[in-house]
Parts: C-alpha cells; sequence; structure tokens
C-alpha cells in the first residue's frame, strides 16, 4: 500500500520557466479553455536511501503534505494515470503538486510507470526532483570523463550559481563548504560534471585537478519536462544538504506549498542572579552535589558573574544584535546580597540594563519542586510518606515561588511574562529514574500563577505536552557546563565525560551505546576553543538549519570568568552571516513565542495525519480548507494576497525572497483564499 503521511484533497502550482510561475499545461485535446486544480501535495517515491529520506524530512519539518510510495513494498500501488490524475467536478485534476524521486528513472526508463510519471508531468508541468544520481548525458549532463569528476567532497566549498542566486537558492550568500566531520572517513560522495544543452546549474564546484567548473544541483528541462538533477549523496543532518533543502522544496513546490520554516536560535542563560557550583578537576566531581564523595562545596568558590561581566553583556548583544533570555531566580540574588554586606554590584548593572534582556521567572531561590529528595543514598531517591506514597512539594509551595520570582520582577521594573516558567533543573516534571511522574501538585501551581508555557529538557522529553492547562516547550542543552567558569575546567569535564576509563575518563562514553569516546584526552588549555566550542556551535546551527524552534540553555556561570558561552554564540551567529543572504536572518523568539510555534506545528500535524485538510490551485487562486480555528501555514511568492469578505490585503511577511504565514480564513469565510500575483 502506499504509504501515506498525509492524505488530503488540494491544489498547487504548475508550469514555470526560468523560475517564473505559470498557469499548468494541459494535453492536447483537453479542453484547453478550463484551467486543471493541483493539489497542494507532494508524492515521494521512496527506495530507502538516505537522499529520499532527507527531502521526506525537510518536507515533513516544512509542513508540506505528502504521500509516499515505497518502493520496497511488493504491496505498493503501481504509478498509472489514474493514481496521479482525475476530475474533479469535472475539471482535470492534477494529485501531486511536485515528484521527489530516487534517481531520474526508479521504474526503468520506458517502462508503464515511467512513461505514466512522465507523461503525468508533462501534461501539468509537474517538477521532478531526482534526490541523487550520476551524472550522464540522461540527466543533462556529460560523463565525468569528458571534462568533470568524481570523488569524495568531504572539505571542499561549492557555490550557488548567478542562475540559483536569482531563483530558488537566492536565500544563500553564495559560497559553502562540504563538511568534513572525521578526517579518513568519506562523508560526501559525488560527481562534478559539465552541463549540456537544456540543462541550467544551480549550484557547483570547480572541477579537482581540472579546469572549468562542474554541476552538482542543477535544472533539466527536456522534452516538455523538468528535472532538479543533484549528483552528490547526502542525508538529513549534513550541513550542505541543510543548506540547500529549502531550495529544493521552494523549486519542487514552485514556491507556492503548504508549510513554512524559518531560520532561528535562542539561548536562555539560567540561574541569573544565583552563583552556580564549581567542578573539582581532582575529585573529578561538583562539591555538595549528592554523588561527590568527601566534598560538601564548603569551602569552595562558586562561580557568580560579576558587574563587569554583566557590562560586557550588555554591550555584547548591541555589538551582535543579537537578545539572551535571562533566566532569573532572585531571591538567590537576595541571599547572596545579604551574604555579602547587604550591597550587589552584579544586580545593580544588570538591573540598570535591564530593557536589553528579555527576562524569564527560574523561581525564587531554585528548589528542587517534584518529590522530596532522601540524599541519604546514592543516586538520591524520592522520599516517602508512612503510607508508601511519595513526598511532593506542595501546590502552596510551588505557587509561592514561582509569584515571589515574578513579584520581584515586578517592584524592579522588569518586562517579564506570567505565562513563561523555567523551573529549577526543570524540576516538577517528572525525572527518570527518581521520579516517574509530574509533581501532582505542579498543574495546579501553575493555573495559580497563570504560567502557560513551562520549559522542559528536549534530551530527555523533545515532544511538547500538556501539564494542566499549560503546555512544555522544550529546550536543548549546550555542552557548555553550569559547573565550569574557565576552559580548562570545562576541557577537564568534558575529558571525564567522553574519555574512555584507559584514558582517565569515567567511561560513560563506552558503556552508552549512542554515545561514543574521544580518541585521546583534550588539551585543558586549547581543547576548549578547538574541539569542544566549533562542535557545540555546529549543533546549534544545525538546529536552527532544520527550522527547529526550540530554544539552547546554558547558565550564568558561562557568562562569568572566562566567559566560555561567547564564542560559542558568535561562531552560530558568524556562521550563519556567512551562509545566508540578508534576506534570510536568523530569527530570535521568545519563551511563549517558541511555544506558540511548536504548538501550532503539532495541531498542523495532527489535522494532517487526519485527512483534515484541503489545499488546491486553480491558476492563480489558492484555496485551503482545515479544521476551524486551525493555524494554517502557507509559503506563497511576493506579492500574494489574502482575500477578504471585501477586497484583498497583502499576505504573510518577506523570508527567504518568499512571504509566509500561519494564517487562517477571513471573518465570515470558511475557507483561506490567496490570490497570487
Amino acid at each position: 500500500m502506499a504509504q501515506r503521511a498525509r492524505r488530503w484533497r488540494s491544489t498547487a502550482a504548475a508550469m514555470t520557466a526560468a523560475g517564473i510561475i505559470t498557469a499548468g499545461a494541459v494535453a492536447p485535446g483537453a479542453a484547453a479553455a478550463e484551467e486543471p486544480r493541483i493539489d497542494l501535495e507532494v508524492l515521494v517515491v521512496d527506495n530507502g536511501d538516505s537522499p529520499v529520506k532527507a527531502v521526506t524530512a525537510q518536507l515533513r519539518s516544512t509542513g508540506v503534505p505528502y504521500t509516499t510510495v515505497d518502493l520496497n513494498d511488493s504491496g505498493r500501488p503501481k504509478i498509472t494515470e489514474s493514481f496521479l490524475s482525475d476530475t474533479a467536478n469535472g475539471r482535470p485534476r492534477a494529485k501531486y503538486q511536485g515528484v521527489v524521486l530516487p534517481n531520474e528513472a526508479p521504474f526503468g526508463s520506458g517502462s508503464a510507470e515511467q512513461t505514466a510519471l512522465e507523461t503525468y508531468e508533462r501534461t501539468y508541468g509537474i517538477p521532478q526532483v531526482d534526490a541523487y544520481t550520476w551524472a550522464h548525458p540522461e540527466v543533462g549532463l556529460d560523463y565525468t570523463s569528458e571534462g568533470g569528476w568524481a570523488g569524495a567532497l568531504d572539505g571542499r566549498e561549492a557555490s550557488v550559481t548567478a542562475a540559483g542566486k536569482a531563483g530558488r537558492f537566492g536565500y544563500l550568500e553564495g559560497a559553502f563548504r562540504f563538511e568534513d566531520n572525521a578526517p579518513g572517513v568519506q562523508e560526501s560522495y559525488g560527481y562534478a560534471a559539465r552541463p549540456r544543452a537544456g540543462f541550467t546549474s544551480y549550484v557547483d564546484i570547480p572541477v579537482p585537478g581540472g579546469t572549468g567548473r562542474g554541476s552538482l544541483v542543477g535544472e533539466y528541462a527536456h522534452d516538455g519536462r523538468r528535472e532538479l538533477v543533484v549528483t552528490f549523496a547526502y542525508n538529513s543532518d549534513q550541513q550542505q544538504f541543510r543548506l540547500l533543502a529549502r531550495g529544493i522544496v521552494e523549486w519542487l513546490t514552485q514556491g507556492v506549498h503548504l508549510g513554512q520554516t524559518r531560520n532561528s536560535f535562542a539561548v536562555h542563560v539560567d540561574d541569573v542572579f544565583a552563583p552556580d557550583s564549581r567542578w573539582d578537576t581532582e575529585r573529578d566531581c561538583t562539591p555538595g552535589d549528592f554523588d561527590c564523595a568527601g566534598g560538601d562545596g564548603e569551602g569552595t568558590t562558586p562561580i557568580r558573574m560579576t558587574a563587569d561581566d554583566a557590562a560586557y553583556a550588555a554591550q555584547w548583544q548591541r555589538e551582535h544584535g543579537f537578545t539572551m533570555d535571562m533566566v532569573f531566580n532572585a531571591g538567590s540574588g537576595e541571599e547572596w546580597k545579604t551574604e555579602h554586606g547587604g550591597t550587589d554590584a552584579l544586580a545593580d548593572r544588570l538591573l540598570a540594563d535591564k530593557a536589553q534582556y528579555r527576562w524569564v521567572n527560574h523561581t525564587y531561590t531554585h528548589p528542587f519542586l517534584g518529590c522530596v529528595q532522601d540524599t541519604s543514598s546514592v543516586p538520591w531517591s524520592c522520599a516517602k510518606n508512612a503510607d508508601g506514597s511519595t513526598q511532593y512539594m506542595s501546590r502552596a509551595e510551588i505557587a509561592a515561588q514561582i509569584r515571589d520570582n515574578h513579584n520581584w520582577a515586578v517592584s524592579k521594573g522588569l518586562l517579564v511574562d506570567r505565562a513563561e516558567l523555567v523551573t529549577g533543573e526543570h524540576s516538577g516534571l517528572k525525572t527518570l529514574p527518581q521520579q516517574p511522574n509530574d509533581n501532582p501538585n505542579l498543574s495546579g501551581a501553575l493555573a495559580d500563577t497563570g504560567v502557560k508555557w513551562i520549559a522542559s529538557d528536549n534530551s530527555r522529553e523533545p515532544g511538547q505536552r500538556a501539564i494542566g492547562n499549560a503546555l512544555t516547550v522544550p529546550r536543548h542543552p549546550m555542552n557548555v557546563y553550569y559547573n565550569v567558569g574557565t576552559a580548562a575546567e570545562m576541557a577537564d569535564e568534558y575529558n571525564w565525560i567522553y574519555t574512555s576509563r584507559a584514558d582517565g575518563g569515567s567511561g560513560v562514553c563506552e558503556d552508552n551505546p549512542t554515545s561514543t569516546c574521544l580518541d585521546e584526552p583534550l588539551d585543558t588549555t586549547t581543547g576548549y576553543a578547538e574541539h569542544i566550542v566549533p562542535q557545540e556551535a555546529r549543533t546549534a546551527l544545525g538546529h536552527a538549519l532544520a527550522g527547529d524552534p526550540r530554544p539552547h540553555y546554558a547558565h550564568q556561570s558561562n557568562l562569568a570568568e572566562d566567559r566560555l558561552l561567547y564564542p560559542v554564540m558568535e561562531k552560530v551567529l558568524a556562521d550563519h552571516r556567512a551562509l545566508f543572504a540578508d534576506n534570510t536572518p536568523l530569527e530570535n523568539p521568545r519563551h511563549s513565542a517558541i511555544g506558540t510555534e511548536v504548538r501550532r506545528r503539532a495541531a498542523w500535524q495532527t489535522a494532517l495525519a487526519n485527512e483534515r485538510v484541503t489545499a488546491y490551485r486553480i491558476g492563480t487562486t489558492v484555496t485551503v480548507t482545515a479544521p476551524s480555528g486551525t493555524q494554517i501555514p502557507v509559503t506563497a511568492p511576493e506579492g500574494t494576497k489574502k482575500q477578504l469578505l471585501l477586497g484583498t490585503s497583502a499576505f504573510g511577511t518577506p523570508y527567504a525572497g518568499a512571504r509566509s504565514a500561519w494564517t487562517t480564513p477571513a471573518a465570515l469565510q470558511s475557507a483561506l483564499t490567496l490570490r497570487l500575483p
């Protein structure tokens, strides 16, 4: 059977020439005066290889409906004229606006299925993506033996051509480099070849050891059809694919599709005003932690920002055009102030610059909001009542922690949103293995204090879920640890976690099947700058390029002493600027906006999975229906208008050379109607 990620009735774009959207073509003999209906859905023919999987993942994350036909399923439907098209209300209907194939002819050249597909594409002007193929004349390229090249692309620089910049890849700045994360291991293989007549290259590289340039991505227009030909292998995690994925989808859908995606990056700085414990490089643990034998934390120097660190943070933000979210514990700051002569230069400096940050409630004194912790053994366990039930922090205590912190913020003039909350260590939520359930008092306390968005740890719970009337906002933990202030401490703890027992590490990496050990311990002098920073920046940038809106989090300790967080953030920002054109900025949303985005995406995927969405295009009119109240994501060209009951309004906001938005039908209308330029 066909594997459908979603199945609905829709309509899309038709023929394009040189990237310009035109009306759909109709076969000779058809009713030429009647525009065909083209459904806004993509057909994916999947052979199980990673390039098709990668394109499919991009369709899903963008929110584009698609139907999958699995070539490895003996019971799959045959590709026939009736499978691809029919009529709707007497009008010719193309069921798919674009086709993704593993290569140019997966059914075999001249076969009945291949012929049916090619006839369909020709009749309705439907584009075809060849997810990965080799260079040969049948895809509009010379053989690599004719002035081209085939081999590993690791570390090689590719460029978007002038035609690519003028077309669907114009959101890219120009040049980018293929990843080379593991020297000695081939990560990318490809064919760079000279175009033949009818072929327009969009991405190319200099021919290694030769002259001229060879295409890696380009359009082959022939026989009344258009193919996007990709001649290098990739998977969904590789940066080179992530950079090109948006353009592949825009080319495939001719710039008109359901779904939208934007690059975003937000960083939460937890524990602001509070001190953080310090890693002990001799004990290989953190004194004061339950599992640090022989060290209660007394006599150690905690890590806490200074006034100079705060002044630097404000200046850094201004210079880089980026706003951090200060996730604060006011009560911990007040305790520090009392213990240090009644003054706190750090708080004074942060409050003087309060308008330059976003502020998020982190509870008043950062207590553990879940079960009462019994620390008499390692690891800790949940304390029990006399009847054997688990002891939990009370609803009143949780609410007081939230309310007191909020009230302090209001008294200081901080612009804080009552609906946003990050609990200490994400406590109150289930914590495995000790606390398999949420604190049953948490949801009531959230309702009492008006909290709608509560942070969770994405490494534990990547999905959003409800806590009473509130929703979680999963956050990505950054590998810049809370308990380090210097680069040497950071590298030392990193070595403890990521080196084998034979190399002096904990061996955790050996015991965890999802982890790998370092080949050798990092130099504690250079390891942070040379290994950890580029690796962590690559991970964070990868989330942004995948359209993942979830925020990242670090701690105030990372803005103190050696100020470890800045090199990571600077590299993410600099790399994004170098890769993307000015029309594709790195957005920086706040906690509640991220929660809203994650919620909308989940609701959209549910509507698609339940076949509750109908979308199609007839000529320059796009019509979409969805369940009442559902926010509909749409991407369309500049100049698109939204039809109102009387007149029209501009649709969406600009991003990456197009316009996109979450939207709903206009007042007194049951369907969303867009007028394309």
